[in-house]
């Protein structure tokens, strides 16, 4: 190597060096890009009606704002009064699902039960586990700036983004070689396309999972019914473990109720996701399916552990988005720039006679 490439690559370990010190900022930054993003299309939107930007920002924001202040002041207020007792009743349920479940493989095979692990083994293996990935997820927040701060951090950058984010564009496109910018620019539309696509499905799912079963557990009669609804919209937000966790607050607070309850509404969860899933393919993938690049289940699922490892908490929840745009990025740079140009030298030589010939 000469010397210019030398000090190229010094540099080079030195930026990864320095980025991976403030990783946590660099996924505060990317949330930031992620909602001024998801505004900016309204903003698009209403461009597209001959309002100028600036005016299509601020009416964009004060919608955005609105509909924030309204849920806050409407469903924020009863959920929190009702979330202190849907964590005492969840554990309580969960513990009576695992008597009853206990039960019923004793009928089977008594020998089975001293193989399951017991709830407190469980609790014991995954409690370091998880302070682990919270603590290092929520450290930008209280050992940085402080939760205030790091939220007006994050309403300035995603305000600053939206005002002008197509210098913000050329800026992070111009840290590549000058034959790459153009390619990197096709990168960023491409993973445009796959947020937009990515997010209007989850988001979707969360609204019609939570419309749902607040319906469902009200005609049930269940205790907490907003609390368990909004709960479960919550955690489809996450990919695959997310529906999966959605229905278990319910069904174990069901069992204590009564066992034909719980069975009741694990099959109204299974009919639910049925019908978002009925509907997303009928209402949704004819619009979106031209903006999304679709994730397989298991590149999804290393993403969510991979993340939660890298950024903790904050990267667990932020996994879907950070996968699309990793799929997108590797797709482009790994597969078709490197991979796919990648010939080999000695079958070029065996192939060159039988060309000439």
């Amino acid at each position: 190597m000469k010397f210019s490439q030398w000090i190229g690559f010094i540099i080079l370990i030195c930026c990864i060096y320095i980025l991976w010190n403030i990783k946590q900022l660099l996924l505060l930054f990317f949330t930031a890009v992620i909602i001024a993003n998801f505004i900016n299309h309204g903003v698009q939107a209403l461009q597209r009606f001959g309002i100028k930007r600036g005016y299509a920002v601020i009416l964009s924001i004060v919608l955005l704002l609105t509909i924030v202040s309204g849920f806050f002041w409407l469903i924020v207020p009863p959920f929190a009064q009702q979330l202190p007792q849907l964590f005492k009743l969840v554990p309580q349920g969960i513990d009576q699902l695992i008597i009853t479940i206990k039960d019923f493989i004793s009928r089977l095979d008594p020998e089975l039960i001293d193989a399951l692990p017991s709830s407190q083994k469980i609790i014991e293996q995954l409690q370091p586990i998880l302070e682990r990935i919270a603590g290092q997820g929520l450290s930008v927040f209280y050992t940085t700036l402080g939760i205030p701060l790091t939220s007006l951090l994050l309403l300035a950058l995603t305000l600053m983004l939206l005002v002008n984010p197509n210098a913000y564009r050329q800026g992070f496109i111009r840290f590549f070689p000058s034959f790459y910018r153009q390619k990197v620019d096709h990168i960023l539309k491409e993973c445009d396309r796959s947020l937009q696509g990515g997010l209007t499905i989850i988001l979707f799912q969360m609204v019609m999972i939570s419309l749902l079963s607040f319906i469902g557990l009200s005609l049930l009669k269940m205790p907490l019914t907003l609390a368990q609804s909004m709960l479960a919209g919550i955690l489809t937000f996450i990919p695959n473990i997310g529906p999966v966790l959605s229905f278990i607050p319910p069904v174990a607070i069901a069992l204590l109720e009564s066992q034909w309850k719980s069975f009741a509404v694990f099959i109204l969860y299974v009919i639910f996701y049925i019908i978002i899933q009925i509907a997303k393919n009928k209402l949704l993938n004819p619009l979106v399916i031209e903006n999304r690049k679709s994730l397989l289940p298991a590149f999804t699922l290393l993403s969510q552990v991979f993340f939660a490892g890298l950024f903790g908490v904050l990267g667990f929840f932020l996994a879907l988005p950070l996968a699309l745009v990793s799929q997108v990025w590797l797709h482009e740079v790994l597969v078709k720039d490197i991979l796919d140009r990648w010939k080999n030298k000695s079958s070029l030589e065996q192939r060159k006679p039988e060309i000439e010939s």
